[in-house]
């Protein structure tokens, strides 16, 4: 799973230049651009339940390859698209297919590692993410001035190769559960539905201000450039500063795990709403590529902090058996963020100029901030992470069991201090165990 991620985020072209290559290539105002980003994001609004549930019923791995194959199709159309409403339909069915997978890759990322080290396994993900986009995004900034149909066809290849990876490597990892009985419906059955998602106010609390922090975190792809190219830089001026955002996070992405997987979870994301807002904030006062490097660097921290965190937090309000639906609901607030953001920018910037957009992005993080300090107040223990620990200790009693039987020791009982206490002596018919018994006694 790891290294799929990496393939696909290295051919990653579309969700960083489609404002670039409507801009320039093109010659499209930003209103139309930002109406054309808002389907793509809309479109990812639309598969995120949808996904969710899919991924709960017909199971991880089918969902990931049926989204990753519809991508890379829907990408390598999307770079023959020359009339304007064509553009915008195909931009949509690229965001329903791209979006498609992340409810199943964060269930099976759930599934397959324990509770314990969660926080360090998403930021392995998210490393992943950011190594493939720190190389993919320069590379396609100079691709992007000599030919933005390469760029689509290379991404629609590699995707492509991440489907054949996962179909080759990675099996099904959805919980079991009893059969379903005859008329019975399966949401039902595991007792998760997309109701019971909506009806849990702690968790539809976290999507709301994910909401509130991915619309500051995708001016990164849509204001950013809209505003460079405002000023007259090239794409190769924004793969380079973009470049600055993957680069961080590569080299400080595990480190910093390190130091943040035991702290407060709800320090870090107040911690990390707060760099967002601010950093984007501190764009308006950028004129140059150093300058808007450095605004970057500010918010590429709250994206390194906040990432694993928030995800982590996500896991520990879902139910296994219905991973999908909430990771899917989880999904759903950054693809409406994808959906509105464009259009924020686009009219702000209009009418008002980006100053006024970086403004607002520092208002947002001050508003996620307050959220989350109020919200994780006497957060409940992670009910998954109880059962990891009592699967633990079950395969600690049962290696002991069979070392005791070795040794002529009865069955051996974990107490609540955690030692293990032989209770019994067995006598093995060849006599060997009757000596080891008493000594082990």
């Amino acid at each position: 799973m790891w290294t799929s991620t990496l393939i696909n985020r290295l051919g990653a072209f579309v969700a960083t230049f489609m404002t670039l290559y409507l801009t320039l290539e093109g010659g499209y105002s930003a209103s139309y651009v930002g109406l054309v980003v808002a389907l793509h994001g809309l479109g990812g609004v639309v598969s995120s339940l949808g996904a969710g549930v899919m991924t709960d019923r017909l199971g991880r791995r089918p969902t990931m390859l049926i989204a990753q194959v519809s991508t890379a199709l829907s990408v390598a159309v999307l770079g023959f698209m020359v009339n304007p409403v064509a553009i915008a339909v195909v931009a949509f069915l690229v965001g329903m297919a791209s979006n498609a997978s992340r409810p199943a890759v964060q269930a099976m990322m759930a599934d397959i590692v324990p509770a314990k080290d969660r926080v360090r396994a998403f930021s392995l993900n998210y490393w992943a993410i950011n190594l493939g986009f720190a190389v993919s995004s320069i590379a396609a900034g100079f691709i992007a001035e000599y030919s933005y149909l390469a760029g689509f066809i290379g991404e629609a290849l590699m995707t492509l190769a991440c489907a054949v990876l996962v179909f080759v490597k990675v099996p099904e990892s959805r919980p079991e559960r009893a059969p379903v009985a005859p008329g019975e419906k399966a949401a039902a059955q595991d007792g998760v539905r997309l109701s019971t998602v909506l009806r849990d106010g702690r968790f539809m609390s976290v999507v709301g201000l994910s909401f509130v922090l991915a619309l500051v975190f995708q001016q990164g792809s849509v204001g950013l450039p809209l505003a460079m190219g405002a000023q007259g830089f090239s794409p190769s001026d924004f793969g380079t500063v973009i470049f600055v955002n993957g680069l961080l996070i590569v080299a400080l992405q595990i480190p910093v795990t390190r130091f943040i997987q035991h702290r407060d979870p709800r320090k870090l994301l107040v911690v990390s709403a707060l760099l967002a807002g601010y950093g984007f904030g501190l764009t308006a006062f950028a004129g140059s590529i150093a300058l808007y490097a450095l605004t970057v660097c500010v918010w590429t921290l709250a994206e390194i902090v906040n990432a694993p965190t928030q995800t982590g937090l996500v896991v520990q309000l879902s139910p296994a058996q219905g991973r999908g639906r909430y990771q899917g609901m989880y999904t759903m607030s950054w693809s409406a963020a994808a959906l509105v953001a464009p259009l924020m920018s686009g009219f702000v910037i209009d009418r008002y100029g980006a100053g006024w957009l970086w403004g607002i992005c520092a208002a947002l993080g001050t508003v996620a901030a307050a959220g989350y300090w109020l919200l994780t107040r006497n957060l409940p223990q992670d009910q998954n992470e109880k059962q990891d620990q009592n699967q633990d200790k079950i395969k600690v009693q049962a290696q002991e069991n069979e070392q005791a039987q070795e040794y002529g020791v009865g069955e051996v009982a974990v107490v609540e201090s955690g030692v293990l206490t032989p209770v019994a002596a067995v006598v093995r018919t060849d006599g060997a165990g009757t000596e080891a018994g008493r000594a082990a006694g």
